[in-house]
């Protein structure tokens, strides 16, 4: 991924900020062509064709979906694996599971077991997800972005600079050369 060899070659640290893209999303879930129904067939497949096309460049697998999760508890979990784990492997292995593999992030066993894939105690994770004590950390996100401006995923965010969606490096190397310029001539 872009984002890897961005962390790799240079002197950078991405922290994970949860964002809820459909907040009005059901805790069941909504099926793709219900959240799609009162769009243009023709706008929604370029769309669509354009964020695989995107995701493609960027190193990453899309596949088609059928159904949009609410990702709430997927985010508290997230929010809590951050505190655990060095790097983003819980957050790698939850876009897996949705965006290539299907499976239903709203969907507690299945993101118990994500969690335990890994590395992280399976129990833990559990007890996390039933006492929702990460649920103010994700609230205190969700503000951030919005404060922010924040209406896509990913969105990169360094002082007055944002770069939206899943982009190739050159993007994200030209963000960081643009941001060290900044810090630059503050001196």
């Amino acid at each position: 991924m872009s984002v890897d060899q961005l962390k790799s070659e240079k002197d950078v640290t991405i922290r994970w900020l949860h964002f809820p893209l459909h907040p009005e999303t059901p805790p069941e879930g909504i099926l793709m062509k219900e959240l799609y129904k009162n769009r243009d067939k023709e706008s929604t497949k370029a769309y669509g064709d354009h964020l695989r096309a995107l995701m493609k460049e960027a190193g990453l697998t899309y596949n088609k979906r059928t159904r949009l999760d609410n990702s709430r508890i997927a985010q508290e979990l997230g929010a809590w694996a951050d505190t655990q784990m060095e790097g983003d492997d819980f957050h790698y292995a939850m876009f897996q599971a949705y965006f290539v593999d299907d499976q239903t992030i709203s969907d507690r066993d299945t993101l118990i077991d994500i969690a335990g894939s890994v590395g992280l105690d399976k129990q833990t994770a559990r007890e996390v997800i039933e006492s929702r004590s990460f649920s103010a950390k994700v609230t205190e996100d969700w503000n951030r972005a919005w404060e922010n401006g924040v209406t896509g995923v990913p969105t990169f965010v360094a002082r007055d600079l944002f770069v939206y969606g899943s982009q190739p490096y050159e993007v994200l190397e030209r963000f960081y050369n643009n941001l060290r310029k900044m810090q630059d001539q503050e001196g």
